[in-house]
């Protein structure tokens, strides 16, 4: 009999080795790393705000995805949700975003590939 272990993505991190900018990064990352996320943040930037339903008529995805994916961003502070009746108005959180963006940048513009070349 054989078993299988699941670990989660974030335990294999080892947060406890990294610095907090680094971990703050990576989040990032994660969270923007799938398409369907780009997609999401893409059309709230395109349409200024929305409500979730009209998110899941111009995407190609179910509406529980779109949720899902919705409740990630949110979770993470890129988008905000405004409760109007039935409906949840999401928009782009700007300032997280543009503090995030900053960090990111940052970051890769310590990083100095010019001389060096791989060959």
């Amino acid at each position: 009999m054989s078993y299988v272990c699941v670990i989660k993505h974030k335990d294999m991190r080892k947060p406890e080795v990294f610095d907090i900018e680094l971990q703050e990064l990576a989040d990032f990352a994660r969270v923007i790393s799938n398409p369907a996320r780009l997609a999401i943040l893409k059309y709230l930037a395109e349409t200024k705000s929305c409500i979730s339903g009209d998110i899941s008529d111009s995407l190609p995805l179910s509406r529980t995805t779109i949720s899902q994916h919705l409740k990630e961003l949110r979770d993470f502070g890129l988008i905000h949700g405004e409760i109007d009746g039935q409906k949840i108005n999401y928009c782009l959180c700007g300032s997280s975003i543009e503090e995030k963006l900053a960090k990111f940048d940052a970051f890769f513009n310590t990083i100095d590939c010019k001389d060096f070349s791989c060959k």
